[in-house]
This record gives C-alpha cells, structure tokens and sequence, in this order.
C-alpha cells in the first residue's frame, strides 16, 4: 500500500522514531510494543507534514489524533480525527481521511472508548485512494 506523499497528496508522515532518537529524553514516544497492538477504536498522534501556501512557509507541521480502523500487514489504516487548522478545509485532507501508517509513525496512544469504536466501524468520508 502506497503511504501519503507530500509531492502527490499535499500532506505526508513524519517518522516519531526519529523524532524520539534525535531527542531521547525530551521526545518520549510510546513502547513498540503498544505502537505494534493496537486496535480497531484505538487513537493514534501522528505528525503530519502538510503543504501550505502561506507566503513564506510552503509547509507546516501538526500533531493530530487518527482513529485506528483496521490493521494491515504494514502496521495500520485510520481515520483522521482532527481538523488540520494550517490549511482551508477541502474534500482530499480533512477530518475524516482515510491513511494508511505504521508503527514508527505514533506518537502517543489513548484507548478508544464507544465512540472512537463506533467512528472505527463506519466507512470513511474521504477514503484512501490506494488501498
């Protein structure tokens, strides 16, 4: 499965395993093993690398919650679960995306509850073009 790319989608992921080795005691990620087990309804913070144009920044980066739906051999498919506030709402990258991400990519972790279990269950709004 193809993973977002800034050039072709506006939008791509950051790898917080990196984030965590360049900075060990101030970037704490969760263990690999809870990243690597978690479940449909579970939440997910990803850092997102996202196109702007905004006179000088061609790009901003976020930290957003995505509701994990299924999981993949590669690690996860979810639901974003934010809404993006350095660009314009729009049909391709809102609340409700449909992305592919593995474990390198999270950041922090909350268990889901009735409703992220609920929203994990239902289709997404703007699916994942290559799944």
């Amino acid at each position: 499965m193809r993973t977002p790319d800034i050039f072709s989608d506006g939008w791509c992921l950051e790898d917080g395993e990196e984030y965590h080795r360049a900075a060990p005691l101030t970037f704490l990620i969760p263990s690999l093993e809870l990243r690597q087990n978690l479940q449909p309804g579970d939440l997910a913070k990803l850092i997102f690398r996202i196109s702007v144009a905004d006179g000088e920044n061609t790009e901003a980066v976020e930290r957003m919650w995505v509701i994990v739906t299924e999981r993949v051999s590669t690690g996860y498919i979810g639901i974003l679960d934010n809404m993006p506030s350095a660009i314009e709402e729009n049909d391709s990258f809102w609340c409700g995306t449909e992305l592919p991400f593995e474990p390198r990519h999270i950041i922090a972790v909350d268990h889901g509850n009735a409703a992220s279990q609920e929203a994990a269950r239902r289709a997404a709004p703007i699916p994942w073009a290559d799944r």
